[in-house]
């Protein structure tokens, strides 16, 4: 049973920085296809960024050139760098996992639905 733990949440002001960290356990080895989701009271959790099964990472346009998704293999880290934080981007942030599977000729490919999900962090960014 994989097991998320995210942490890095707080308080900023508009333009800040944060740093998120999630810290997946209960897996032998990397994790690929993790990504990480924000919801607010009252509307459906939306996704943030991603990797797919090739490392490439993705992002929502709101988040783009503002947010960095990255990841410590060794230590089965995920994070997601945020900059230039606006009021909007205020949040629970949820660290995501999802399975894969094999197309054949040594490809694999992420399911499309996230299916194991961290505790999330709350972030709060003030104007």
């Amino acid at each position: 049973q994989v097991r998320l733990v995210e942490s890095g949440g707080g308080s900023v002001q508009a333009g800040e920085s944060l740093r998120l960290s999630c810290v997946a356990s209960g897996y032998g080895s990397t994790i690929p296809c993790m990504g990480w989701f924000r919801q607010v009271p009252g509307k459906e959790r939306e996704e943030v960024a991603d990797f797919d099964y090739e490392d490439n990472p993705h992002y929502a346009e709101s988040v783009k050139d503002r947010f960095s998704i990255s990841q410590d293999k060794a230590n089965n880290i995920l994070y997601l760098q945020m900059n230039s934080l606006k009021p909007e981007d205020t949040a629970v942030y949820y660290c995501g996992a999802r399975g894969w599977s094999s197309v054949g000729l040594g490809a694999s490919v992420c399911e499309t639905e996230f299916s194991m999900w961290g505790q999330g962090t709350q972030v709060t960014v003030s104007s």
